[in-house]
């Protein structure tokens, strides 16, 4: 009897700790959503705060109830992530919108005049945003899975993503901890499918709000279950086990916001057990070495 009442104690902390991540997720998408359809309030303000509000919000619910104790971090972590956030927004961000934002929309929107390709990813109804910025999710976290992939299988690629792969702790603001040269070649997708696809900016601000708050959540340190939300979506659990020390699990899961692909392409795991996560000797590395990490021998690669 204490068994099965063990048992479904068990079962509804699991059905519990499922919902916050798509609460929060679709919950934000469809804040935006309605904001532009029905003027309930500022929708570029929302979108603002909705980018701003998940990391200090994480990072105070992971001090609460963290998934694991060893991976709370200390002075000297935060101030790393800081780092990070801080140069992904003013810097990195700022820095491949204006180049994409030249050189490359304009290639594939002369691309699609010149092939009159009759798509485009519009909408003016809160369904019809939300589900225009699923497709424009799904087409870019394709690209995106395949890159993912050849820079785990070759070296060459793997210098710039190496960095991501060398943290020792799970937590929010390590989402953004992704090297400058590897920001360029992650901006490819979402420059390629927004131009050809003549993408329009509400449904762009629906798309950052949906794939944001995922990509904060995965990165975590929070007992969040992935339930039915992580059959399309990647969810914590799917990621930590990408961030695995071992080889054989962080080449699985290589979706950032959904892990459909994952399926498809036959690289999902659903192991919900990372016993360690890093990479190599999976000992912490000094922000310079972070940062110079791409410049560096194969043979200092492979013995970090």
């Amino acid at each position: 009897m204490a068994k099965l009442t063990s048992l479904k104690k068990s079962s509804l902390q699991a059905l519990l700790w499922s919902l916050p991540q798509p609460l929060i997720v679709l919950g934000s998408a469809v804040l935006v959503a309605s904001a532009i359809t029905t003027g309930w309030t500022d929708a570029d303000q929302l979108t603002s705060i909705i980018l701003l509000l998940p990391i200090p919000t994480l990072l105070v619910w992971e001090r609460l109830t963290p998934k694991r104790g060893d991976w709370l971090l200390n002075w000297k972590d935060y101030l790393q992530d800081s780092f990070w956030v801080l140069a992904t927004y003013i810097i990195w961000v700022p820095l491949y919108d204006e180049y994409y934002d030249i050189p490359i929309a304009n290639a594939f929107i002369w691309l699609r005049e010149t092939s009159t390709f009759p798509v485009t990813i519009q909408a003016e109804t809160t369904l019809g945003l939300l589900a225009m910025a699923f497709a424009a999710m799904m087409m870019i976290e394709f690209i995106y899975y395949w890159i993912h992939r050849i820079q785990h299988r070759y070296l060459l690629f793997w210098r710039m993503h190496a960095t991501h792969h060398h943290i020792t702790k799970m937590s929010a603001a390590r989402a953004d901890r992704t090297h400058p040269l590897e920001f360029m070649a992650l901006s490819i997708g979402p420059a390629i499918i927004l131009a050809f696809f003549q993408v329009s900016g509400d449904v762009i601000s629906v798309f950052i709000a949906m794939r944001l708050t995922t990509v904060y959540l995965n990165h975590c340190n929070l007992p969040l279950r992935s339930g039915l939300f992580g059959l399309i979506f990647t969810t914590a659990e799917w990621h930590a086990l990408h961030h695995s020390l071992e080889r054989d699990e962080s080449d699985r899961n290589f979706g950032c916001a959904l892990i459909i692909w994952d399926r498809v392409f036959g690289t999902f795991n659903g192991n919900p057990n990372v016993v360690r996560v890093g990479n190599g000797t999976g000992e912490q590395l000094s922000l310079y070495m972070q940062l110079t990490m791409p410049f560096r021998s194969d043979e200092t690669l492979k013995n970090l």
